[in-house]
């Protein structure tokens, strides 16, 4: 007896359960690493027009300082006391050449803490002292005639 072997052709379709489940493991991966790749305390910074770009402020071995908008005030991402940053500073920068600190600041943030901060920055000794901003978007002015 003969058997009769029957072909069910080639499938056209294509099979994308496996591409969707690989895109979706990778987007909860980087939706977990993004916020731990963030280094110190994130604020809302004041913007401005003229600014200087500082490429040192995301190195590993800066040392940055920021005032929340209420008025806590952290080094890197752990929370100092005011009367801290002085010695903390100083530790710090004591063998680094490059004697430079970087303030992030909430725009919200009472000024009175921000210029302790500053006072308490210069006591420790530091050369440079860059205060971060927000660069504006550039306003474009039409030129010619008022329409």
């Amino acid at each position: 007896m003969a058997k009769k072997t029957t072909s069910l052709g080639t499938v056209a379709d294509i099979n994308v359960t496996p591409m969707v489940d690989v895109m979706l493991v990778l987007l909860i991966i980087f939706m977990v690493i993004t916020p731990m790749l963030q280094k110190g305390v994130s604020v809302d910074m004041a913007k401005a027009m003229n600014t200087v770009d500082m490429p040192d402020a995301d190195k590993e071995d800066a040392v940055v300082l920021a005032v929340t908008r209420d008025g806590k005030i952290y080094l890197g991402s752990d929370p100092i006391a005011p009367e801290d940053i002085t010695t903390q500073v100083k530790d710090r920068i004591a063998d680094k050449l490059d004697k430079t600190v970087f303030l992030r600041s909430d725009k919200s943030a009472k000024y009175k803490v921000v210029a302790e901060v500053v006072d308490n920055i210069r006591a420790a000794g530091v050369d440079t002292l860059g205060l971060e901003t927000e660069k504006l978007a550039e306003r474009r002015v039409p030129v010619g005639p008022p329409q």
